[in-house]
């Protein structure tokens, strides 16, 4: 589906239920799904409970104002991306420039003209939509770095990655740290008799095998060619000869049709 298409949440901040009133006619689409905060505390909860895509808030409110909103949700929900708007009496470029220092992305003098409103909030649904393409799009590119294109299994980078993070825990906590190296025997003879790409499934059938015995506290990949790595946490030798063990019955027990 289309995103511009879907519908979007829209965080409305106003202690006047007057200008909440007229909010919520300027978005009355199903377009939108409007939520209304009478002030900033409750504004905050609403936020870290839907994460709207765009919040409007009046400047001047009781207890949280406009100004210090947008600081929280800048300092509090940096791992997630909305376009702040502020709605305020006061033209002032002084004050204009305090409302976009504090966070804010874009501002509207009140009384607003729907229309306006409307307008600005497309604007900032079209900046949310585009910023979280680029963050998906980073989180597959980081995906990518880490995994090995043919068989999925993390890669030699994504090792080194896991390994220090496993090493400072297992010296910190005081637990047994196992590494396995796995070398497929023959496989040259495999590429060279059947094709590579015979050899690639014997790769992709060796790695699944992998999966399938690898606990989700631990690791395996591969290192490159027909290496692979195995490593275990919190397991002692007979338990890491055991598990070793399993996995080469298991692929010596495998049918395929250019395995030998």
């Amino acid at each position: 589906m289309n995103p511009s298409a879907q519908q979007f949440t829209v965080l409305a901040v106003d202690d006047s239920a007057i200008y909440r009133k007229m909010v919520e006619h300027s978005l009355s689409t199903e377009r939108y799904r409007v939520l209304f905060a009478k002030d900033g505390r409750e504004a905050l909860d609403l936020f870290a409970k839907h994460q709207p895509a765009v919040v409007i808030t009046d400047w001047d409110m009781p207890d949280i104002g406009g100004l210090e909103l947008c600081r929280r949700i800048r300092r509090d929900f940096q791992g997630f991306h909305s376009h702040l708007i502020l709605l305020t009496g006061n033209t002032e470029k002084a004050q204009v420039v305090e409302g976009l220092a504090a966070g804010a992305d874009d501002y509207l003098t009140k009384p607003f003209h729907s229309g306006e409103l409307v307008a600005r909030v497309e604007v900032g649904r079209r900046i949310v939509e585009l910023h979280r393409e680029v963050q998906a799009k980073n989180r597959l590119l980081e995906e990518m770095a880490l995994t090995d294109s043919l068989t999925g299994l993390p890669n030699r980078r994504a090792v080194d990655v896991w390994a220090s993070r496993q090493l400072s825990a297992a010296a910190r906590h005081d637990f047994s740290f196992w590494v396995v190296i796995s070398d497929l025997d023959c496989f040259k003879k495999v590429n060279d008799t059947y094709g590579h790409e015979a050899g690639d499934t014997v790769l992709k059938t060796f790695a699944d095998i992998l999966k399938t015995h690898t606990r989700h506290s631990d690791i395996c990949a591969r290192l490159g060619g027909e290496e692979f790595l195995l490593m275990l946490t919190h397991a002692d030798k007979v338990g890491t000869r055991t598990a070793v063990e399993r996995i080469r019955k298991t692929i010596c027990e495998h049918e395929c049709d250019f395995w030998r």
